[in-house]
Parts: C-alpha cells; sequence; structure tokens
C-alpha cells in the first residue's frame, strides 16, 4: 500500500483504508447485519437475502470469514452455522456512524406520506446508506485525498500529491480529486486552485473517527479523539434537505413492507431488526462508467 506524508497517522491511515475495502464488496454489509442478531444457518440467510444467488452469497461468507469478521461452525455434516465473531460484533456500532452520514448527506427522492399528506424525504435503508457511503470512500487514494485535506486544509493539487500521493506522479492526484469534487466531499477555493473538504466532507470525521478505532482494535470510546479528525463534528455548512451524489437513489418500499425508523447515530446497541434492513424494494445498479461515479 503507497505511503502518505502524514507521519502521525502513518499506521492509522493504512489500517482504515484497509478496513473501508474489507467490507465494501456489493451485499457485504447486508450479510454482516443480517447476521448480527444471532447466527443462522446458510438457508436462513438466503431467506432474508432472497436476491442473492448461491454465486453470490457463498462467496460473501467465504470472504468476510477469511477477514475474521465471520465465524462457520459446523455441528454436524449437514448443521453449519454463521454468526459473527467478536470483531464483527464490534465493527456493528461503526456502521451505524456510516449509515447516519448516508442518511444525512446522501441524495434522497421526495415521497408523499400517507399518513400526513406531506411530503419528505423516503426512507432508505441503513444497509444501502452504508453501501453507497463506502462507495465515495472506497475508490483508490479517496481515503488517503480526504485524510489529507482534514490535515492541512486548503492545499494545492501539487501540494496535496505530494502529501496523499508521495509514491505517484502529479498527474496521479488529478482524477481521484476530480471524482471527490464531483461526489461533493471536495470543494476548490477559487481563484488560487486550491482545494478543502467540503461541508459534507468535514461532516466525515465521526464515520472516520470510528472506524480508526475500530481498525486499530480500541474501544469505540476511543473514537471521540483521533489527531486528525478531532473531537466534536464539525459544524455542517450544508442547508437542510440538501444531498450529493450524482445519481437519485430512488428505492420504493414495498406495500408489505413497513417504513423502518431512522437509525439513531450511535445507539447503546447496534441491533437491526428486519424492518431496518428490508425496508425498500433493492434498486437496480447501474455499471459506473470509466472515472465516474454510478450511484
Amino acid at each position: 500500500m503507497a505511503t502518505t506524508g502524514l507521519p502521525q497517522t502513518s499506521a492509522d491511515l493504512p489500517r482504515v483504508t484497509e478496513s473501508l475495502t474489507m467490507i465494501s464488496p456489493r451485499w457485504s454489509v447486508w450479510v454482516l447485519m443480517t447476521l448480527s442478531a444471532q447466527p443462522l444457518r446458510y438457508t436462513q440467510i438466503k431467506t432474508k437475502l432472497p436476491w442473492l444467488a448461491d454465486g453470490q452469497l457463498h462467496p460473501r461468507l467465504r470472504k468476510l470469514t477469511d477477514a475474521g469478521l465471520v465465524e462457520r461452525t459446523q455441528y454436524a455434516s449437514r448443521h453449519v452455522t454463521y454468526g459473527l465473531t467478536e470483531r464483527g460484533a464490534d465493527l456493528m456500532p461503526v456502521l451505524t456512524v456510516i449509515a447516519a452520514w448516508g442518511n444525512t448527506h446522501l441524495d434522497k427522492d421526495i415521497v408523499l406520506n400517507q399518513a400526513t399528506g406531506e411530503h419528505a424525504p423516503e426512507h432508505i435503508a441503513p444497509a444501502q446508506n452504508i453501501e453507497d457511503t463506502l462507495a465515495l470512500l472506497t475508490p483508490r487514494h479517496a481515503t488517503a485525498i480526504l485524510w489529507t485535506l482534514q490535515a492541512r486544509g486548503a492545499t494545492s493539487a501539487k501540494s496535496l500529491a505530494a502529501v496523499a500521493l508521495p509514491d505517484y506522479g502529479l498527474s496521479a492526484i488529478y482524477p481521484p480529486l476530480r471524482q471527490l469534487t464531483d461526489d461533493g466531499l471536495v470543494e476548490s477555493t477559487g481563484a488560487e486552485a486550491t482545494f478543502q473538504l467540503s461541508a459534507h466532507g468535514l461532516a466525515l470525521a465521526p464515520l472516520y473517527r470510528s472506524m480508526s478505532a475500530w481498525a486499530a482494535g480500541r474501544p469505540l470510546a476511543d473514537a471521540d479523539h483521533h489527531p486528525v479528525w478531532g473531537q466534536d463534528p464539525a459544524p455542517s455548512r450544508t442547508e437542510p434537505g440538501t444531498w450529493i451524489t450524482n445519481q437519485s437513489r430512488l428505492s420504493a418500499a414495498p406495500a408489505s413492507t413497513p417504513a423502518a425508523p431512522v437509525l439513531p447515530a450511535q445507539p447503546p446497541v447496534a441491533k437491526w431488526k428486519a424492518g431496518d434492513l428490508f425496508s425498500h424494494r433493492i434498486p437496480a445498479r447501474t455499471v459506473a462508467p470509466a472515472g465516474g461515479h454510478g450511484r
């Protein structure tokens, strides 16, 4: 993994980047959240994730097991269960923080509340919020650039490349920087051609603090303090009702599925109910064009 010019976080940043990449493959978060309450047999998981074929579910379980987040327990030749390891269970409150950021900052459709007759943002399932958030943070060099901008403030592309991507040439900084700007996490400061975190980018502080603590194996309470991402969330300059991302996350909830409550930022116990996980029809995903964000 490439190094950065941030000595105070020389180990922290690669750990966080690797951890985000570990849980970002499609459907991984859905599997982890499905197992958050109790161990399940394969057929039970299939029932809860009916849209996943064996060719999709088996690899996810295998990868999550190899990563140490899921454990496979065999009681008999035809009796096998999958459940979260202690490491996987410790990740659940972190996923809650990621879901809260996505719920606040990612775009959503305005729908009519049938009960009140008022228009309000539709509910997006926490797992979908997490997946969509990870899609912004896990492209190559994205987290390193965000991390550097948080540490240094407004920075020119040349200086940013020297710190965030010291093993690459200057030209390597422009594609990920352009994408982060298009995604609304970074903004240009104008005439001096410098870049800084946007309000949405500054609001990533609780997410990165929590992931940093988990990646280092520290208690989540340690996430209140971080040498780069600080102690308290930065005040948001985002107007209420304003979200980011380039494509609408329209997802109509089936009539038979009750709407799930809004997930609090850090609940005492990070357990999800079926209504939280499956609160909407799974939207069709498009293939991202080269160099572009497809969600």
